[in-house]
């Protein structure tokens, strides 16, 4: 008996997620007309092509991941998220999010501790290059506000913004893996790295935090006030400038408009 629709679907979604332990179902086979080739090398040949494209596309979002491993490496790793995760949406560029977590639970890259935070990294770059731009708070806005109602303003960051942070020096790792740098070795033991992601004008980018602008930007992100989080960067870092910090965060447009 044919199968339904319903399950006709479900049996070809499986089957073209099983990619490597699978056989073929003779009902579903049974479904596809062959000619030249039979029904069954169709559907081999339309799952290979479905995890060779997904596996393109997380090498495209994850760049900095293939340059650290090469792309042999990579494409088995991909290709074994692949096997475990199907994408949940139609859009390719939305397909990753669990990718940094399955990088660090990957055996096989246990000898690299910090290519979960550069997974991080790069899916963070993704997200904020393919954010709406939207109205960035700017200098210009706070000109209108008391003076004395400015330590209680919460101000939120900006769309696609996001802080990672990383015991490792994944700022310094990200520059050595780039194609157009000579730098070759990084130091894993120069320190931990805080990052901003921001959404640029036409690409992201990132920014490297000292620790009384990440304590600020991680207590604003919270919700708190401006004069929380200045108390929190205080804490933090003494030495810690709200006036110089603050001015190049907005420079930056690290914050949304306010609401």
């Amino acid at each position: 008996m044919p199968l339904a629709l319903p399950d006709l679907q479900a049996a070809f979604a499986a089957h073209v997620a099983n990619d490597v332990a699978g056989g073929d179902r003779a009902d579903l086979a049974a479904a596809v007309v062959g000619d030249t080739i039979s029904a069954e090398a169709r559907l081999r040949v339309y799952r290979h092509h479905v995890a060779h494209s997904l596996s393109a596309a997380l090498a495209a979002t994850f760049p900095t991941v293939q340059a650290l491993v090469g792309e042999g490496f990579f494409r088995g790793l991909a290709q074994s998220f692949v096997a475990e995760a199907l994408p949940a949406q139609p859009v390719l560029a939305e397909y990753g999010a669990d990718f940094p977590a399955f990088v660090g639970a990957y055996e096989p890259g246990r000898a690299l501790p910090y290519l979960a935070d550069i997974a991080r990294l790069d899916w963070a770059l993704n997200v904020a290059f393919h954010s709406p731009k939207g109205r960035r708070l700017a200098a210009a806005d706070l000109a209108g506000i008391a003076a004395e109602r400015l330590p209680s303003l919460s101000v939120a960051l900006s769309a696609g913004a996001a802080l990672i942070r990383s015991r490792y020096p994944i700022h310094r790792i990200w520059h050595a893996s780039q194609p157009d740098t000579s730098a070759n070795t990084v130091d894993l033991d120069a320190g931990q790295a805080d990052l901003l992601v921001l959404r640029r004008s036409d690409d992201a980018a990132f920014i490297v935090l000292d620790a009384g602008e990440v304590a600020f930007m991680v207590s604003l992100a919270a919700g708190t006030s401006l004069e929380v989080a200045a108390g929190q960067a205080a804490s933090a870092e003494p030495a810690f400038d709200l006036s110089a910090a603050f001015a190049r965060l907005l420079s930056l447009e690290a914050f949304a408009a306010l609401q």
